[in-house]
């Protein structure tokens, strides 16, 4: 026995024999050895039957699935998700993880989608490159602060390949299909979502993870307003062979900043490539903005339109790209909690409506659900038998709140200043620049430490405050 398990260990005379007794004390001691807290002790029951903790999860998605194999991880949570898709599979648009996002999967075990098949890691190492519109010069670079690992570096990834990467740790027998949320309710006593074919699911906890037009969410908070951001995003994903031939084509991923668009391209995982335009939303005569639907097919020539004089690279891109889907923005405010009854919360873009901006969503919603491993985990222990109290609930949910809600708030007041916003300037091209100089550090974004952040909240709120 080493010097550490002799200070911790005391002989199943003392602490073992006060828990349990008679021939459970040797099994005690077993776990005394392994190091395991007072919490676990007591809540490992020694043989008893255990009680688990059902949770259910709305969507299926990136943010649902990263959600359920977080809390899979506690042997006493039975997780089932009710999904509205008929099929399990994403659009076909490309997603960005930054190092937060990326350290979170590793956290929680899918090192399948880390390796450099899955996704692609620039071979200059800098994650953002902007390039401007009409030269094709590099006008700017953002750099790495913390970031040691290539495995940790910005990665990019065909949207259905990251969640293919994800279900590879959650059982199919628990992903309900065809469920599309109608509402949900919670009450001390339990949660329930409610279905659009009339069926209905109870669990103990409720997480709603159906994305940004969150039928959970609204049901908690009815009067919460999603705002259009003004913009829209036209994307493409492709195989790569079909771009191989551009001159000058970026080894890195690119952005090229316009007047009034931006345009986006760069080599994906498993031999992909994504092309996408953002741009101001059309506005018809009468002055209504021309909203499409999400994720509908769009007329390849509208892009073609909108950057036709813009560099060769650029033309030839769009001109290569064999579709489009259109991606309407919106935006909504900070909400005041996210909990609800002491049983419900939220992640992902139902959490935090921040429209996608900064290529953030992916990388938020596995820091959402690595937060709520951590705060069951702390609250609740490694193990237990009998299902935990209303407040105990209550109290894991408030950390998890505690530890994501400032954070995404920061990054919502950013967005929703900027809504609007964009410059007047007659001269362009000096608008242009300015908006380079002006740009803000987003590393506290990028590289954000949820576990850093975790632990703060702890140690603000201890000894003896209540959360």
């Amino acid at each position: 026995m080493n010097t550490t398990t002799r200070r911790r260990y005391r002989p199943k005379s003392l602490l073992s024999r006060e828990l349990c007794g008679g021939p459970q004390a040797d099994k005690l001691d077993e776990l005394l050895i392994r190091n395991w807290s007072y919490k676990d002790y007591r809540n490992a029951g020694m043989g008893m039957s255990q009680e688990k903790l059902r949770v259910i999860i709305a969507g299926a998605g990136i943010a649902g699935l990263s959600a359920a194999i977080a809390l899979r991880r506690l042997p006493y949570i039975d997780v089932e998700l009710f999904e509205q898709a008929t099929e399990l599979r994403e659009i076909g648009a490309s997603i960005a993880l930054s190092p937060n996002g990326l350290r979170s999967l590793e956290k929680l075990g899918v090192l399948n989608a880390l390796d450099d098949d899955t996704a692609f890691r620039g071979p200059s190492g800098v994650p953002m490159i902007y390039r401007h519109w009409k030269t094709n010069e590099v006008i700017h670079q953002e750099y790495f602060a913390d970031v040691r690992l290539r495995r940790h570096e910005t990665a990019r990834f065909h949207r259905g390949h990251l969640h293919a990467a994800l279900l590879e740790h959650v059982p199919s027998d628990l992903i309900h299909l065809d469920k599309m949320v109608a509402s949900a309710d919670a009450s001390q006593h339990g949660v329930t979502l409610h279905f659009a074919d009339g069926t209905s699911a109870k669990g103990d906890v409720l997480i709603g993870a159906d994305g940004i037009h969150s039928k959970v969410r609204k049901s908690f908070v009815p009067n919460h307003q999603l705002v259009s951001t003004g913009k829209v995003f036209l994307r493409s994903t492709f195989d790569a062979s079909l771009v191989a031939d551009i001159p000058n084509l970026p080894l890195d991923s690119a952005h090229w900043l316009g007047p009034n668009e931006n345009f986006f391209a760069s080599r994906l995982g498993k031999g992909q490539y994504t092309t996408v335009g953002n741009f101001d939303v059309p506005v018809s005569a009468d002055g209504r903005v021309k909203d499409g639907q999400w994720n509908a097919e769009e007329n390849v020539d509208v892009l073609r339109e909108r950057y036709k004089d813009w560099n060769p690279v650029v033309k030839a891109l769009v001109d290569a790209t064999p579709y489009t889907r259109i991606y309407p923005n919106y935006a909504g405010k900070p909400l005041s909690t996210w909990v609800f009854e002491s049983r419900a919360t939220l992640v992902g873009d139902a959490a935090h409506t921040h429209g996608g901006a900064f290529a953030a969503g992916g990388s938020l919603a596995l820091d959402d659900a690595y937060a709520l491993f951590l705060a069951f985990q702390h609250v609740l222990g490694s193990s237990r038998t009998q299902k935990p109290e209303t407040e105990e609930l209550n109290t894991s949910l408030k950390l998890y709140d505690e530890t994501r809600r400032p954070h995404t708030e920061k990054l919502l007041e950013i967005i929703l200043k900027g809504i609007g916003a964009q410059t007047t300037n007659t001269d362009w091209e000096e608008g242009l620049l300015k908006r380079v100089r002006n740009k803000p550090n987003m590393t506290w974004l990028s590289e954000h430490d949820v576990e850093r952040t975790f632990q703060g909240v702890i140690q603000k709120d201890s000894p003896g405050s209540k959360l």
